[in-house]
């Protein structure tokens, strides 16, 4: 890591520079020429695409927040929307804790009258963390605030040629771009690194010709940029095994509320069995004989683990209360993505 920042002076200019020229056009964003009008963003929409983008591609996130700004367009109405109702909007985004912690976030808002407009008071409210107080505050508020996320950690582990493994580099980098943020445009500077990284310093490929940094990027000089960032040796990720029950009756499908803690938490769900992890690949069915008719598998990738669930057509008894819905309702049920795929290979399976 070097002790001083190579070319700090023209840094930010030349990021500048090349955003008025090449900032995407998205639906949360005021771009460069509209804000150089005097044109504000919302705070609301910032947060809510901020949120949203976590672990998330633009284009998935895309129609979620439209549909969210749709349906409650401030944060007061989202404040004061069912929960049940935004957690079944949110199905299909993943990472359900961030649902919980937004729709805690909203009532806390609502109740404040507005969003901090700094970093370390957004950074104290449900489902914030550095990255995403520092996006907040420099976008909405134009604070002069660091906003690291993964695309900016790309561009300056590359830029400064960083030979430790990300992981161990993060702090460092966020030391390089709190020196060089400005003090003028700070939200056009945050969007700019962010895009300069998923458009132009990509993982794979990078466009280096069209890059602003390129005449100083020690990566580009030596010929290796797609060594950088480091990365740490992966380990694998466990594999748990379960069951899961489409259980049809009377034309009504059974679900169940899962426990408030936990996976999935609060979510609406189908009946499983315990998720177990073994130590070496399961091949056959996780119910036992006479348990069910299992009509196949179907397999989920969580953060941490690896998830295949046989799926049974019979009630499995997990000591929850059954809830029962009309069966051609379950696609607004809000039911998670992974028990959406055990209800579409019953379709397929039933003809």
């Amino acid at each position: 890591m070097p002790k001083t920042f190579p070319h700090a002076e023209t840094f930010h200019s030349r990021i500048l520079s090349w955003y008025d020229e090449n900032a995407r056009d998205l639906p949360w964003r005021i771009g460069p020429a509209e804000r150089a009008r005097g044109v504000r963003p919302n705070p609301y929409h910032v947060w809510l695409s901020e949120i949203m983008l976590q672990q998330t591609t633009i284009p998935h996130a895309t129609r979620y927040f439209l549909d969210f700004v749709e349906r409650w367009p401030r944060v007061q109405d989202l404040a004061a929307a069912e929960r049940d109702d935004v957690m079944a909007a949110w199905a299909g985004l993943g990472y359900y804790s961030r649902a919980r912690n937004l729709y805690a976030c909203a009532q806390l808002v609502a109740e404040m009258e507005g969003f901090p407009e700094t970093a370390s008071e957004l950074i104290k409210l449900p489902g914030i963390g550095p990255y995403t107080s520092g996006a907040i505050a420099a976008i909405a508020f134009d604070e002069p605030a660091a906003a690291v996320d993964g695309n900016v950690e790309r561009v300056m582990s590359r830029f400064l040629a960083i030979e430790k493994p990300i992981g161990d580099a993060k702090a460092d980098i966020r030391k390089c771009v709190e020196g060089v943020v400005p003090q003028k445009r700070a939200g056009d500077f945050a969007q700019a690194m962010m895009d300069l990284g998923a458009t132009v310093c990509t993982p794979r490929n990078p466009s280096c010709e069209a890059c602003p940094l390129q005449a100083d990027c020690r990566a580009f000089k030596a010929g290796r940029q797609t060594d950088f960032p480091v990365r740490a040796k992966k380990t694998p990720k466990p594999t748990r095994y379960g069951a899961v029950s489409v259980f049809v009756k009377d034309g009504e499908l059974a679900i169940v509320r899962r426990p408030e803690t936990g996976l999935l938490a609060g979510m609406m769900g189908l009946p499983t069995s315990d998720w177990i992890t073994l130590g070496e690949d399961l091949k056959t069915p996780v119910l036992s004989q006479g348990e069910g008719a299992v009509i196949g598998r179907v397999e989920h990738v969580f953060t941490h683990f690896r998830l295949w669930l046989d799926v049974t057509t019979d009630k499995i008894d997990d000591a929850k209360e059954i809830i029962w819905i009309p069966f051609e309702s379950w696609k607004s049920a809000g039911l998670p993505s992974v028990f959406q795929k055990a209800v579409k290979l019953y379709l397929k399976q039933s003809g």
